[in-house]
């Protein structure tokens, strides 16, 4: 429900927020409606200085090809087409957010259109630009930038938005996430239970939302249990399992290194994993890490983890994404998805073992 009492999921948009038309262009740059469609399509037959006109008027309209006309025209105006921006399709979790995303929309008749944004701020708007000039009815969104309000416009022309795993910036708009501060206290306290005080941390990018949250838990943990966070102990900005089996080494390192670890991404815990093992301390060093991996409980010792659960991620925002675009005008929703600690061995290790 927008401000001023008109819906802006569902029905018709209000007549101040449509999308612009080729009549707009045309009228804005003074030429006819032929002359708009030949820019548009790459057709010859323009001046460059009626092609530069029209240009000019596209941009200062934001007009965007309507690839879908004849389609929208059967369809009452819906494509049965939603876009989902991803982290990185290639990321074990992502791939399992999809999935889910592809079942719920399966089950409608609905097909997805899916890309990665590398964490690129840039790559995300160019990844939706490409999803409304398909005239997808919905967004699910893993946003990488921190401001979406170039997405208002859009919002009130009536797509359905969906921010996944982190909030919208400067955006009121739905969201579903892990609980990302709540699961890493876990973690870090079942270290803790275990008799560890020198703890480990490592994170991906500090300007992730979900990042920042699991250092917040990292940090929330140790004031809880009276110990003095030590900068020493932490890493930040890794982004692959490479970089983060490189930091475990240098924490290794130290004059008084870490008895335990709490790495806070899947990647980083599979680096963590091998930097352990390539030195021989894995049974006498502990490690947790957030989000599961392929094959943790059978590896030797299993890896104690706080699990997310990306397909109730998944389904939840597309769950939620159905209701808008089925009329569902009703405030903005923000979930939270439990995680799961899961005791596997690895996080169990006592600092005690490193003698023996």
């Amino acid at each position: 429900m927008t401000a001023d009492g008109e819906t802006s999921l569902s029905g018709e948009p209000p007549a101040a927020a449509r999308r612009p038309t080729m009549l707009d262009v045309a009228a804005l740059a003074g030429v006819g409606l032929k002359t708009v469609s030949r820019v548009v399509n790459g057709e010859p037959g323009v001046s460059p200085a009626l092609e530069e006109r029209v240009t000019r008027a596209i941009e200062q309209l934001d007009y965007r090809r309507d690839a879908n006309a004849s389609m929208l025209r059967r369809l009452g105006g819906k494509t049965q087409t939603i876009g989902l921006v991803l982290e990185d399709v290639s990321n074990p979790f992502s791939s399992a957010l999809h999935r889910a995303i592809e079942d719920s929309a399966r089950a409608r008749n609905v097909l997805v259109f899916a890309g990665s944004c590398d964490e690129d701020p840039r790559r995300e708007r160019e990844l939706i630009g490409s999803f409304r000039d398909r005239r997808v009815d919905g967004i699910i969104v893993v946003p990488a930038s921190h401001d979406h309000t170039y997405l208002y416009v859009e919002q009130r022309a009536g797509t359905a938005l969906v921010f996944l795993d982190r909030p919208a910036g400067h955006l009121d708009a739905d969201s579903v996430a892990s609980n990302n501060l709540g699961g890493s206290v876990d973690a870090v306290e079942h270290l803790l239970a275990h008799g560890h005080r020198r703890i480990g941390f490592l994170g991906d990018l500090p300007s992730i939302s979900t990042a920042e949250e699991r250092l917040q838990g990292y940090t929330q943990a140790l004031e809880r249990a009276g110990i003095a966070l030590d900068g020493a102990l932490i890493r930040t900005g890794l982004r692959d399992p490479e970089a983060a089996a490189r930091a475990v080494d240098e924490l290794l390192a130290l004059a008084a290194p870490p008895t335990a670890f709490f790495t806070s991404q899947n990647l980083l815990t599979i680096g963590g994993i091998r930097a352990l093992r390539n030195s021989g301390l894995e049974r006498r060093i502990a490690l947790i890490g957030f989000d599961d991996v392929a094959l943790a409980d059978v590896l030797d010792p299993a890896v104690s983890v706080v699990a997310q659960d990306p397909q109730a991620l998944g389904r939840s925002a597309a769950d939620l994404l159905f209701r808008r675009l089925d009329g569902d005008s009703s405030p903005t929703v923000h979930q939270v998805v439990p995680v799961e600690l899961i005791a596997r061995g690895s996080g169990e290790i006592r600092p005690a073992e490193r003698a023996s």
